[in-house]
């Protein structure tokens, strides 16, 4: 059978296009190999999003070049161009075979096919080409990314996502849901709801209209939420940009439809830093809003992202950041130190800080970010919590609760928890935390 070696790189986004591909080959008959020396050929998804993935990204090539010889390169390395405008990968690789941009499944596909043909009709079998219905996943079984649209409309100034992903594509809503129905069937109990802007969904198709069920659904997040809430899974919002609409989301996590998550990049609380960023909802009373979502639902988890040290950034104005943390109380955050990536409009703007400042506030913010995060965390003690198992070991369980998403946030320890089962619901009692993890036992304390 033709085999294909595969490297996956890169965001939740990325993932969804490698499960993509994977699907494909899979269905096509070819056999997919865990190591290179197996493989007749291999595939690389990279990531081209700051200097750090670029470097890890052509380090992925060349090992497989290295290693195998004949690679196939995709992902949104593969539409990036250097200051003179050459192909980055090729510059760096030339004798990869092929380099394509990201969600590019039908050209990934072609060089395949071209430098390592499928078999033939009449070789068909049908116990090696099945493919379960909901394809092939690259996360466990019981949770799965759910991409709703591609690219993104807004131009902030330090990121380069529009010009390697281009600009935002909502998918048919009823094609959305059919996704999520089958993954459904198929025993997922958690979707996370990914794109580089999920509160814009349906945007560039004016909400258009469509069918589920035979029945008309706009194409709109609300109704998105309203139609996946009826599943009875998990649902959990990624990037989710704090617009007005937002705020219709909020009923739906009071009625129990959706998680009470949301995962809000404000990046900034400076509003001059906000506009030099050109981030969309820069404007917004973003405060207010917060309050305005927890006195509807109190458990609200919110988690962010900040970046520190942007060209300009004043320490008054990094400051207003740490106030704005402590009224905000978010329950998440994570941190990045301004990264002069190329091509980002941000790198010409006037007041670049020194790359030790830009580290020193970073870690300042996450410093301060900590007491907060476990503050949080200590009112969850002694309560009963749902959790979703991930993992069982020597020690017990290893869990997420409804405010954890994978790989991001925290975890939950059930010490008495070996006998649950991976991708089971159970009711546990807290008895601990620390800055980031619950612990809790299934039995409560006496």
């Amino acid at each position: 059978m033709p085999t294909v070696g595969f490297v996956s790189l890169g965001c939740p986004k990325a993932a969804s296009d490698a499960e993509q591909i994977l699907t494909r080959l899979r269905t096509e008959g070819y056999e997919i190999s865990g190591s290179y020396k197996g493989a007749d050929l291999v595939v690389v998804n990279t990531c081209g999003f700051i200097d750090a993935a670029v470097e890890e990204s052509l380090d992925a090539i060349g090992e497989a070049l290295a290693e195998n010889g004949k690679v196939i390169v995709t992902g949104c390395l593969g539409a990036k161009k250097d200051a003179a405008g050459n192909d980055v990968v090729r510059a760096a690789h030339p004798k990869v075979l092929a380099v394509t941009g990201p969600h590019a499944l039908q050209e990934v596909m072609a060089a395949v096919h071209l430098h390592l043909p499928p078999r033939l009709p009449n070789e068909h079998d049908p116990f090696l080409d099945l493919v379960p219905p909901q394809g092939i996943r690259l996360t466990p079984d019981h949770y799965a990314y759910l991409k709703i649209s591609e690219g993104c409309n807004h131009r902030c100034t330090f990121c380069i996502i529009p010009s390697l992903r281009g600009d935002l594509v909502s998918r048919p809503i009823g094609e959305v849901l059919r996704e999520a129905e089958v993954l459904a069937a198929a025993g997922v109990r958690e979707l996370l709801v990914i794109s580089q802007d999920t509160s814009a969904y349906g945007v560039d198709v004016k909400y258009r209209t469509g069918f589920w069920g035979g029945r008309p659904v706009k194409t709109r997040l609300y109704e998105l939420c309203s139609e996946l809430g009826k599943l009875g899974l998990w649902v959990r919002l990624h990037y989710v940009y704090p617009y007005p609409s937002v705020d219709d989301l909020i009923p739906l996590m009071a009625e129990g439809k959706i998680l009470p998550y949301l995962d809000v990049p404000f990046q900034h609380a400076s509003q001059r830093i906000l506009k030099l960023m050109k981030r969309p909802a820069s404007s917004e009373k973003v405060l207010e809003r917060i309050a305005a979502w927890r006195r509807v639902v109190p458990d609200l988890t919110i988690r962010s992202t900040f970046i520190t040290g942007f060209p300009g950034e004043t320490e008054a104005e990094f400051n207003e950041l740490l106030d704005f943390l402590d009224e905000a109380q978010l329950d998440r955050v994570g941190a990045f130190s301004y990264s002069p990536v190329d091509g980002a409009t941000a790198n010409a703007l006037p007041g670049a800080l020194p790359e030790g400042l830009r580290e020193e506030r970073k870690a300042r913010l996450l410093r301060h970010q900590e007491d907060i995060s476990t503050q949080r965390l200590e009112r969850k003690i002694g309560r009963r919590i749902k959790v979703l198992v991930d993992e069982i070991d020597e020690d017990g369980a290893i869990a997420r609760s409804e405010g954890d998403a994978p790989d991001v946030d925290g975890l939950v320890y059930i010490t008495d928890g070996h006998d649950l089962e991976i991708g089971e619901f159970a009711e546990v009692s807290v008895v601990d935390c620390d800055v980031h993890d619950l612990y809790a036992a299934l039995t409560p304390a006496d």
